[in-house]
């Protein structure tokens, strides 16, 4: 019960477990004191879902930690720069009709600043074009940085699109080539329990039992520990967010195409589309709720959307992968020895790329909290589970940020704005932003996962009105020569420098 943890058996693969191998080696390298060992056990029967192509900028830190070069990334894992995203269609339908959530910060000091700004000197502009530049780099196809930047820095923000099958391949030979990661292909048949009831190891088919200190479950939806095992319950969302279906497509592209640095999602009448552009091909997808639509309107869907946006492409030579989810998450995430880390801690639907830095995230914390001990880690596991109960109730409310402030009137749309559907927190925040702009007041967590700055974008992208003028007690800190420096510097591209929205 006291003994040191120096044996981290991952089991699965996948993005998750690879990049918690990676994560976890890399942090208890030559250079720690800690003499800890990282065996990652991967089934050769049960293939990943190898979706999510979307990241946040936080990636960047954590390539950079495991020590992957940033022109070794791009190329192996056929990425592209993403500076945000951008929304077509969500407000009313019609055509033309879009804004963005960029990953640079609006100017100004303070969350409040730029409210204003925009409120006193340039409301007839959509809100991200007035106060960043990024949407207009975004728009010229610009790149965030030059080739001439060192790794992982640029001229903005930026994170990445990319092929998702690539990135875990990548990953893998990193982890068993660099970082000394035992790699054990086999197939879990038991999970061999101790007599304190935590997890003593895994029994697998060929290679008999594998054990260890620390486990992360890293299988999925399956969720092999943390739910087989401990019986941690789901706890399901859909009353909240609606979509449970997704269809996803490969486009290719003609070799010079122009790449686009931001993810687009456009709406349609029973959810939407993600757009991800890659070197070699786009990704695209329709996300969609079966009780809204049936898999044959969303097909059609799908199939209107590359009519329109990929002419020439002949759609029978296309293959769709058809995939099925529930949006919601893990009671606990860390019960016992045992931490849910990917698809197996939860998953909501992809509209802000959310599941890639959820795993980013909680190798963060355990990695900066590794517990020295079996008899601290009850301790560890409360703080754990308090912190993403936190962060995924957050993104839960900000995900339904962007479908509550819709005028669109498909039945789908319709009771995403119903009462019962809109978690009661953002139900009052909404309340309190008709008098004043969202602030830290809201948000008042060291490290929220959404900032102020993204709640700004969305809401007034949306079309939420502005507070009243004399609302804010402070005096105006930006003028109209600030606010024209800053668009003259966003049509330069790489030339501005701004304050990441998300470091």
């Amino acid at each position: 019960m006291t003994g040191a943890i120096r044996r981290v058996v991952i089991i699965g693969g996948g993005t998750a477990g690879w990049l918690s191998a990676c994560s976890i080696a890399a942090a208890a390298g030559p250079a720690s004191d800690r003499a800890v060992s990282v065996t990652l056990v991967e089934s050769p029967d049960i293939p990943t879902i190898g979706v999510g192509e979307g990241t946040w900028p936080t990636i960047r830190r954590t390539l950079e930690r495991i020590g992957i070069g940033e022109a070794e990334f791009l190329v192996s894992c056929d990425a592209s720069f993403k500076q945000g995203s951008r929304f077509d269609g969500w407000r009313t339908g019609e055509a033309g009709e879009a804004y963005y959530h960029p990953f640079v910060a609006p100017l100004g000091s303070e969350s409040k600043d730029a409210v204003e700004a925009w409120r006193s000197y340039a409301s007839g502009e959509p809100f991200g074009e007035a106060v960043c530049p990024q949407p207009k780099v975004c728009a010229l196809d610009l790149a965030p940085k030059q080739r001439t930047m060192p790794d992982y820095a640029g001229a903005l923000n930026y994170a990445y699109h990319l092929d998702a099958g690539k990135l875990a391949s990548t990953l893998a030979r990193h982890a068993t080539q660099r970082l000394g990661v035992r790699h054990v292909r086999d197939h879990v048949t038991e999970v061999v329990m101790a007599d304190n009831d935590d997890i003593a190891g895994v029994r697998t088919r060929d290679n008999g039992t594998i054990e260890g200190d620390l486990f992360i479950d890293c299988t999925g939806h399956a969720a092999l520990l943390i739910e087989g095992r401990f019986g941690v319950p789901f706890v399901d969302r859909s009353k909240q967010l609606f979509n449970d279906r997704a269809l996803a497509v490969q486009v290719p592209v003609e070799a010079g195409s122009p790449i686009a640095s931001q993810t687009v999602g456009t709406a349609h009448s029973a959810g939407w589309l993600w757009d991800i552009a890659l070197p070699s091909r786009r990704g695209v997808g329709c996300v969609y709720s079966s009780s809204h639509v049936d898999d044959q309107g969303a097909t059609a869907a799908l199939h209107d959307y590359l009519r329109r946006t990929a002419p020439g492409i002949s759609l029978g030579d296309l293959s769709v992968r058809r995939l099925t989810f529930r949006s919601g998450h893990r009671s606990e995430f860390w019960k016992r020895n045992c931490i849910a880390i990917g698809l197996s801690a939860g998953f909501l639907e992809p509209l802000e790329a959310s599941a890639i830095v959820l795993i980013e995230l909680s190798l963060n914390a355990l990695i900066d909290n590794f517990p020295t001990s079996r008899n601290t880690m009850e301790i560890h596991a409360g703080r754990f589970n308090r912190l993403f109960a936190y962060r995924w109730e957050r993104i839960i409310e900000f995900l339904k940020l962007h479908y509550v402030l819709s005028e669109r009137k498909e039945p789908y749309w319709q009771d995403h704005r119903r009462a019962e559907s809109v978690p009661d927190r953002l139900a009052d925040l909404l309340r309190i932003w008709k008098g004043q702009p969202p602030s830290t007041f809201d948000l008042p967590e060291i490290d929220e996962i959404f900032p102020a700055a993204s709640y700004q974008y969305v809401l007034y992208g949306m079309g939420f009105p502005p507070p009243p003028k004399g609302s804010m007690n402070s005096p105006m800190k930006i003028d109209p020569a600030a606010m024209r420096q800053m668009r003259e510097r966003g049509g330069s591209g790489v030339g501005a420098s701004d304050q990441p929205l998300i470091p």
